[in-house]
């Protein structure tokens, strides 16, 4: 498990932003909570952290004022509703994305989703993540929801651009900003891990590198873990010139040279970047980061696209650089894998069907890609020891189409599918698919009718279902529900 999430904030106490945890401890503190709150501010900031404190204090079972504080102001952390909103397996707390889910229909399932009554906490809590991505229909939908909420529903929308969102739900919820970071801050954000990884590095260091992550709480920790992970001395002058090592190249000006095909130029950019002794892997690394965020905002999500750049040729630019980065460490040349990707991307005509002797791609294939029945179930087998709810919630379902980027999964059952839509099932399930088909994915899930079932006739020709297949209905509910 990465730092961020291994060490994120568990309660009210643990945010970093002052400014947060003292709107969040007052209005708590005030025992009149409001039906719906509007988080707002930059990425990394800890929005959807907040969203899951808050989602937890709700529900908390416990009364002891040790643990909870007068007032009930923080969770215990230790019923079973505060261990399993953490591990993200709560039925009643949901983390939608709105960049998945930002139509109509959604916005109506949700409507009437909400009318439910809680599975067995106090409160459903929805968290809406990116609620500036909802489309004009269905925040109007929303708005109604907003507008009479059931008595045992709490609303967290959480976005990076309230500017977006339309006035009349914004007036709607109670507004807390988050800012960026300051260096105080996020100093006091690493040091979690690093007490809980027992690592050595004094005051400076953590400044230092509290001044380069721009007021992001998650940069600053996933610098801090790739300098312990790379075994970097932590002394600062050598994190100062680490930093400045992966600074030094300008990935957006490399960019640009590979969509103009200028190939001397990009060339010459990974010629420079080596002469300053920056790490190609590093390099590689921050050029498919920013890749990957244009690809995802392709396909509608975030808003990081690079719109000179069509999806397909993203996706042959992601192929070529991922080769060349598995390729770094055995080349006797440090650059030369990166110098072969910008030569064969520079032979290629971008938006028309690669030539013969063209690089190969995942888009010379014809389209719509299949999923084949093995490599299905590769992706079970490599989910199960992850999560063996989502293993037995696929059962459930099979793959009914793949473009590249997106598999289309058909699921038989409502539940299922509403289950395998949570944000923490689905990233697992989109990070799988991808270590397994080697692209990013986005997986969608669509409500299918299931197989065929294999039925016995009785003496008067009814048709029921056989003991096998209603020993096998159990188990898959015993596995969900008992994890």
């Amino acid at each position: 498990m990465t730092f961020y999430l291994k060490y994120r904030p568990q309660k009210l106490e643990e945010l970093d932003s002052e400014s947060v945890r003292e709107t969040l401890k007052k209005i708590v503190s005030s025992g009149s909570l409001p039906h719906a709150f509007l988080f707002e501010g930059p990425k990394g900031t800890g929005k959807t952290s907040a969203a899951r404190i808050i989602a937890k204090i709700v529900n908390c079972e416990s009364t002891s004022l040790k643990l909870r504080g007068p007032g009930k102001v923080e969770p215990c952390n230790k019923c079973e509703q505060c261990l399993s909103i953490t591990k993200g397996s709560n039925l009643d707390v949901v983390e939608l994305d709105a960049a998945s889910h930002r139509g109509i229909d959604d916005a109506r399932a949700l409507k009437d989703a909400v009318k439910l009554a809680p599975a067995k906490a106090r409160k459903k809590v929805y968290i809406i993540d990116e609620a500036h991505m909802l489309t004009t229909e269905a925040s109007n939908s929303l708005l109604k929801t907003l507008e009479e909420p059931p008595p045992h529903v709490l609303f967290i929308l959480a976005t990076t651009n309230p500017e977006k969102l339309i006035e009349t739900i914004r007036s709607r919820a109670t507004s807390v900003s988050f800012k960026k970071a300051s260096v105080p801050e996020l100093v006091r954000s690493l040091g979690r891990p690093v007490k809980g990884e027992k690592i050595k590095i004094d005051k400076v260091s953590l400044e230092i590198i509290a001044k380069k992550s721009q007021g992001s709480f998650r940069d600053a920790v996933k610098i801090l873990e790739q300098l312990v992970s790379e075994k970097r001395s932590l002394k600062p002058e050598d994190v100062e010139e680490y930093l400045l090592e992966i600074k030094s190249v300008d990935i957006n000006e490399f960019i640009e040279l590979l969509i103009k095909k200028d190939t001397k130029g990009a060339i010459g950019v990974v010629e420079k970047a080596a002469g300053k002794g920056v790490g190609m892997e590093n390099f590689v690394a921050n050029l498919l980061t920013r890749l990957r965020l244009a690809l995802l905002a392709k396909v509608g999500i975030g808003s990081e696209d690079l719109p000179q750049i069509k999806k397909e040729d993203l996706i042959v630019l992601i192929n070529l650089f991922s080769k060349a980065g598995g390729e770094l460490k055995s080349a006797i040349i440090e650059q030369l894998p990166l110098e072969l990707a910008i030569i064969e991307w520079g032979g290629s005509s971008p938006g028309l069907p690669a030539k013969e002797d063209d690089p190969p791609s995942l888009e010379k294939s014809a389209s719509p890609k299949e999923i084949s029945e093995e490599i299905w179930k590769n992706i079970l087998s490599q989910v199960k020891p992850i999560n063996t709810s989502i293993e037995a919630l696929l059962r459930a379902a099979k793959p009914i189409g793949f473009d590249g980027t997106t598999l289309t999964l058909g699921v038989y059952y409502r539940f299922h599918k509403e289950r395998l839509e949570e944000a923490s099932h689905r990233k697992i399930l989109e990070d799988v698919v991808a270590a397994v088909l080697g692209v990013p994915v986005r997986v969608i899930c669509t409500l299918s009718e299931p197989p065929q079932k294999k039925v016995v006739e009785e003496e008067k020709n009814e048709s029921v279902l056989t003991e096998g297949e209603d020993k096998d209905i159990i188990k898959v509910a015993e596995e969900i529900f008992g994890n």
